[in-house]
């Protein structure tokens, strides 16, 4: 009888994959009301539960496993920090607060926002070409991946064919953001980030759980390097899950690992 309780269900994704799944389910299946309604109910009685499981048990082996993720992501970024960001992938922020304090307020604007995304893909198409023995990493592990700029690179294209790039800029901004020291430099990109990727009004809005938003608009009052963090946490666990195993299946890490295999060969 135990087991059967709807409180015993593993197995069940975290609260931003089960948004994620939702948005793609909306884009396919219409649903009634009612469905609507006891999907939210469901959401929220979970955003507070472990990461397998309805029940909020302390002992439960997800909370290893949740701690795990946290110590690769925290390394992650923190060895980022220690090689810096290549230009590449510098997101606008860093342009946009020299040409414009208040970006997406009118058509001067966001026509400046879209010079500075063609300068972004201009410097990332300039940017060396990854190695066989890169490409190979890849497959071990999403740490790996994350830790080249050709490995991000090759994962942002993968996810703008799936429409969910805004997870990558939205990660890649909050490492940028970490970088700062300036205080009134620190406000200002935390202000586009939350604009950009956490407002609902967005519609770059990433996948957050009500905790996580919660938290995030109690550090707003006194914006920080580290305003963000719980979310890109929680983002880059949602593209190791969810995003990262199918872009080891798809054509494009295929395609580039078949090109650079026949390059050495022929070499």
């Amino acid at each position: 009888m135990f087991l059967t309780s709807p409180f015993f269900c593993c197995l069940q994704p975290m609260g931003s994959e089960r948004t994620e799944i939702r948005k793609r389910q909306m884009a396919t299946t219409p649903e009634t009301p009612g469905a609507a309604q006891a999907q939210l109910s469901t959401g929220n009685r979970g955003s507070n539960a472990c990461c397998f499981c309805w029940c909020c048990c302390c002992s439960c082996s997800c909370l290893t496993v949740r701690n795990q993720e946290e110590e690769r992501a925290r390394r992650t970024s923190h060895e980022l920090q220690a090689e810096g960001i290549p230009n590449c992938e510098e997101s606008k922020y860093a342009v946009s607060l020299t040409s414009s304090a208040q970006p997406y307020k009118n058509n001067k604007a966001e026509l400046r926002s879209s010079q500075v995304r063609q300068q972004f893909l201009q410097k990332c198409s300039n940017s060396p070409a990854p190695t066989l023995e890169e490409v190979n990493a890849w497959a071990q592990s999403f740490d790996k991946l994350m830790l080249t700029p050709a490995g991000r690179n090759a994962f942002r294209e993968f996810l703008r064919t799936e429409f969910s790039e805004e997870n990558m800029l939205f990660w890649m901004a909050c490492e940028e953001l970490k970088q700062e020291s300036n205080k009134s430099v620190i406000e200002e990109k935390a202000r586009l980030i939350y604009e950009d990727y956490i407002s609902i009004l967005s519609p770059k809005e990433v996948s957050l759980d009500s905790r996580v938003r919660e938290v995030i608009n109690r550090n707003m009052l006194e914006p920080s390097q580290h305003t963000f963090d719980d979310a890109q946490l929680q983002i880059y666990t949602l593209m190791h899950r969810d995003s990262y195993p199918r872009f080891m299946n798809s054509a494009i890490y295929k395609d580039l690992l078949q090109s650079l295999s026949e390059k050495s060969i022929e070499a």
